[in-house]
């Protein structure tokens, strides 16, 4: 009963993180919703702005998708009941300006031009991009070929997801912390990846090794200077997370003093696809992401199942006392569990940087939500159910843009969390705990 009741309190001091994480989420979104509109994105982060006037005879067309797409960087906006749009970009290079025929009206087409131009600045940094609308006969992807190429994004986002979430998940389930900072390990994989590959000049397949290195080198430094003296110490898990949330805050503004606030690319990012059947086309980075993150999440998998320290990792968290009198070395578990989680958070934030794509200051604090919402559908401190929960995410996310616009995407993955849990509040690996 005791066991039970200490399970209890571990999982409602994790639910009241989440709570503060959302909203911390909405406090933080609420100065950007009260200056943004529909109509423009990135024109307040960027210098150089793509902008046009979407008319069918001399009738503005309002909610037409307007798409961004070049040098590694997408954006999409929708036009305002003006008919007008701003996109910025962080460069000045040559993009491809898509208008979603799918969101003209009925029976209005792209008459000349096509659908998609190519567009680079002259001697300004801003340029005006119109399509030539009228009547005729729309040719339209299939709901099927769409819901293909999304699922192959879903499938390509929850594996490297999975990477983190699974990370964050082991941390959690050896040592009760909730690790805000842990969105950091996956911007700092990608910042020294950026470092080694673009700022230095290595060979991306050499800078991406040494990234992973220094990743959990960074793992390790962080366990042994500040949260292996707390523990010692015994401060509470709410202190401890807090802490996180500091340690966070001051690590984004860190990266943000060295690399400062532009994008940057990987070497490689903005490939062309390979077509592999339908619409659905995949870069061979794509393909490369996701064979890797399946490799590496089978290693992990046995590294669980068969080896001496992974036996004692997924002992100590089902009972961290029992664990510790059965003699193993918790302390010594609890290091290589955070060693991993900073490598595998680190190779995530840099397949991360090839799917959005790009590499920003503050990159990884943009799917935190994600892995807490992935590690508590598939159940707080299982490894396994922090994959599923990922897997389920990751489609949810990308699919869920057939019917709902892509800047609610996120919200969605959130909405069916909440759903799951009031039916089935363990989580779907989770076990369900007695009480009393």
């Amino acid at each position: 009963m005791q066991l039970a009741r200490r399970a209890h309190k571990r999982r409602s001091r994790f639910i009241v993180l989440v709570f503060a994480a959302l909203c911390a989420a909405v406090a933080l979104s609420v100065v950007p919703l009260a200056s943004a509109h529909a109509d423009e994105i990135g024109t307040d982060e960027y210098d150089f702005i793509f902008s046009g006037n979407v008319k069918n005879d001399s009738v503005p067309l309002e909610d037409v998708l307007i798409q961004v797409d070049g040098n590694g960087y997408k954006a999409e906006v929708v036009t305002d009941a003006e008919g007008k749009w701003r996109i910025g970009v962080p460069e000045k290079a040559e993009y491809e300006i898509t208008l979603d025929e799918s969101t003209l009206p009925e029976g209005v087409i792209v008459t000349e031009g096509g659908a998609t131009k190519t567009e680079e600045f002259g001697l300004t940094k801003n340029k005006s991009v119109n399509f030539f609308l009228g009547e005729g006969v729309r040719v339209t992807v299939s709901v099927w070929d769409q819901l293909a190429e999304r699922a192959v994004n879903g499938l390509n986002f929850g594996l490297m997801l999975a990477l983190a979430a699974i990370g964050a998940s082991l941390v959690f389930g050896t040592t009760g912390l909730s690790n805000f900072a842990h969105s950091e390990f996956v911007t700092f994989g990608a910042i020294m990846a950026l470092v080694f590959s673009t700022f230095i000049g290595l060979p991306i397949w050499l800078a991406i090794p040494i990234a992973l290195i220094l990743s959990a080198a960074f793992g390790f430094v962080l366990d042994l200077g500040l949260w292996r003296p707390l523990r010692r110490k015994g401060v509470g898990l709410v202190q401890l997370m807090i802490v996180s949330i500091g340690l966070s805050l001051a690590l984004r503004y860190v990266f943000q003093y060295f690399i400062g606030g532009g994008t940057y690319q990987l070497p490689g990012a903005g490939a062309a696809k390979i077509m592999l059947f339908g619409t659905v086309g995949l870069t061979v980075t794509d393909m490369v992401s996701m064979g890797v993150s399946v490799v590496v999440l089978l290693a992990v998998a046995y590294w669980l199942q068969r080896t001496r320290v992974g036996k004692a990792t997924r002992a100590i968290s089902d009972n961290p006392s029992l664990a510790a009198a059965s003699g193993i070395d918790v302390d010594r578990v609890i290091r290589i569990v955070w060693i991993l989680a900073a490598a595998l958070a680190g190779l995530s934030g840099i397949l991360w940087a090839y799917f959005r794509p790009g590499i920003k200051w503050d990159m990884g604090s943009g799917i935190l939500l994600l892995i807490f919402a992935a590690i508590t559908l598939g159940g707080l401190g299982t490894a396994f159910g922090a994959l599923i929960g990922s897997m389920v995410v990751g489609m949810i996310v990308e699919v869920s843009t057939l019917w709902i616009p892509s800047d609610l995407k996120y919200v969605g993955a959130l909405v069916v969390l909440i759903l799951v849990l009031l039916v089935r509040p363990q989580g779907l690996l989770g076990r369900r705990e007695r009480i009393g």
